[in-house]
C-alpha cells in the first residue's frame, strides 16, 4: 500500500522532477480501486502552476465505465450541496446511481474544492474507510510539496532572466570602458601612467570574468559542487571586509565549531559576502555582528545578525526583489542573487527583525548525503 510509504523520502528527492503530479494521483487512485468493494475512484485537485482544475479517474479491473452523462454530472458538482471537513469520509446520496458513494475532502485551494470521490458496490468497512482517509492525507501533503517546488522553480527562472538582462547591460558598459582603457594604454609612453593603464585593463578583464560567473550563477547544471568547510568560507568573507570592520570597530562573533556543506564554493561565497557586507554597512560603530549555525540531521541553519536599525515592513516584503536597495548607490541585485544561489542549492533564505534590535538573515542549506570529490 502506498499509504505506508514515506512522503518525506519522496519530497527529499525533489518530487517536481522525479514524478509528476498527475502520475502520483494516478498511482494513488489505482491503489484505491484494487480494494474491494471500490469499483470507481476520482481525484479532483487544483494545479495552481497550470491554473486549472485537474481530474484523475480510474475503474476497477473489469468494471464498465460510466456514461459521459454520468461523468458530466459528477464534474458539475451539483450533488456537492455541503462540503464536509477535510480528511473525513462522508457517504452521500446520488439518486441516479444506486451504488454507495463517498467523498473525502482534501481542502480548498483558490476557493475550489479538492477531494477524493469513491463508488463502491457495498458500504466500506472501517478499515477501508481509514485507508481512504490516509490516502487523502498523503495526497494533500504531496500537492503542497509539489506546488511549492513548482513555485520555487518559477521564481528561479524569473531571477535567471533578470540577472541575464542586468548582466547584458553591465557588459555593454564594461566593454566600452575596456575599449577606452586599451586605447589609453596604447597611446601612453612607458611610464607609471602606462602601468596604471595596464592595471585598469587587467581589472576590467577580471570584472568581465566575474560578470560571466554572475550571469550564470545558480544554474543547477552549472553548479560546481564540492565539499566545503562552512567556517572557513565565512572567515574568508570576513577577511575581505576587514578594513571596514576595523574602521567601524565592529566585533564579529563566530562559532568555534564548523561543518561540511556540499556547495559551489564561489557562488556560496557571494552569498556570505553580500550578507556580511550588509551587516557591516548597517551596523553602528562599535557594534556586534553575530554569525551562528545549527547542524541538524539533514540540513544546516545559518544565521547572520547585526545590531543596526532593523528592517521596515516594506523592507521585509521587498528585500529580495530585484533593484530594491536601502544602500546609497546599491544596485539592488545583491540579495536577489543571494536568494537565487540558495534556492539552486535546494535551500531557503529569509529575514526578520530581532526583539533586541537589529536584523537577522537566516538560510537553510542541505547537508551532504554522500561524499563528493572536494
Amino acid at each position: 500500500m502506498i499509504v505506508g510509504s514515506s512522503l518525506e523520502s519522496i519530497a527529499g528527492s525533489r518530487i517536481s522532477r522525479s514524478i509528476d503530479l498527475e502520475s502520483f494521483c494516478q498511482l494513488q487512485i489505482e491503489q484505491l480501486t484494487i480494494q474491494h468493494p471500490i469499483f470507481f475512484a476520482r481525484i479532483v485537485y487544483q494545479d495552481t502552476l497550470l491554473e486549472n482544475v485537474r481530474e484523475v479517474i480510474n475503474y476497477a479491473q473489469g468494471q464498465p465505465t460510466f456514461s459521459q452523462k454520468t461523468l458530466a454530472y459528477l464534474r458539475s458538482e451539483e450533488w456537492l450541496i455541503e462540503y464536509p471537513s477535510a480528511f473525513t469520509l462522508n457517504e452521500i446520496s446520488i439518486e441516479s446511481l444506486a451504488s454507495s458513494c463517498y467523498i473525502c475532502p482534501l481542502g480548498y485551494r483558490n476557493e475550489k474544492p479538492e477531494y477524493i470521490q469513491i463508488f463502491a458496490s457495498e458500504p466500506l468497512s472501517l478499515t477501508l474507510q481509514q485507508y481512504v482517509k490516509q490516502s487523502a492525507v498523503m495526497l494533500s501533503k504531496f500537492l503542497d510539496i509539489y506546488l511549492e517546488c513548482g513555485q520555487q522553480k518559477a521564481e528561479i527562472q524569473l531571477l535567471e532572466h533578470i540577472l541575464q538582462r542586468a548582466g547584458h547591460q553591465l557588459r555593454n558598459s564594461l566593454g566600452l570602458i575596456g575599449l577606452y582603457a586599451q586605447n589609453l594604454f596604447l597611446g601612453l609612453q612607458e611610464n607609471s601612467y602606462k602601468e596604471q593603464a595596464t592595471i585598469i585593463c587587467e581589472s576590467i578583464q577580471q570584472l568581465d570574468t566575474n560578470l560571466t560567473e554572475l550571469i550564470y550563477c545558480g544554474q543547477g547544471e552549472k553548479l560546481k559542487v564540492s565539499l566545503q568547510d562552512l567556517r572557513s568560507l565565512v572567515v574568508e568573507s570576513i577577511k575581505g571586509l576587514q578594513p571596514l570592520i576595523n574602521q567601524k570597530q565592529l566585533q564579529i562573533c563566530l562559532p568555534e565549531h564548523s561543518t561540511t556543506l556540499a556547495i559551489d564554493r564561489l557562488q556560496m561565497k557571494q552569498v556570505f559576502d553580500n550578507l556580511l557586507s550588509n551587516a557591516v554597512h548597517f551596523s553602528p560603530d562599535t557594534g556586534t555582528i553575530t554569525c551562528s549555525w545549527q547542524v541538524f540531521q539533514g540540513e544546516v541553519l545559518i544565521k547572520i545578525s547585526d545590531r543596526g536599525t532593523g528592517l521596515s515592513s516594506d523592507d521585509i516584503q521587498k528585500i529580495f526583489t530585484p533593484f530594491y536597495s536601502r544602500r546609497p548607490g546599491g544596485t539592488g541585485l545583491g540579495l536577489t542573487i543571494a536568494k537565487k544561489i540558495v534556492l539552486d542549492h535546494h535551500g531557503n533564505i529569509w529575514c526578520q527583525n530581532l526583539l533586541e534590535g537589529g536584523a537577522q538573515f537566516s538560510l537553510i542549506l542541505p547537508r551532504p548525503k554522500c561524499r563528493l570529490n572536494p
